[in-house]
């Protein structure tokens, strides 16, 4: 069976604020670096950089 990590949970109050997809994704950027630092398995830390790096590679090139 999985081990689930509990990670400190933020509060996002969604229904009085409308959330563009750019910043949605800029937060996950955020959000996965401070959970790839904070994880001590190794491949919680690997999978966390990995869909990182999707979605900046993504990010950026929606700037162009």
């Amino acid at each position: 069976m999985a081990e689930i990590i509990a990670f400190p949970l933020q509060q996002y109050d969604t229904e009085d604020v409308d959330v563009d997809l750019l910043t949605a994704v800029d937060t996950a950027i955020r959000d996965l670096r401070d959970i790839s630092f904070a994880s001590l398995q190794e491949p919680v830390r690997r999978q966390a950089e990995e869909c990182r790096a999707m979605l900046e590679k993504a990010f950026r090139a929606s700037l162009d």
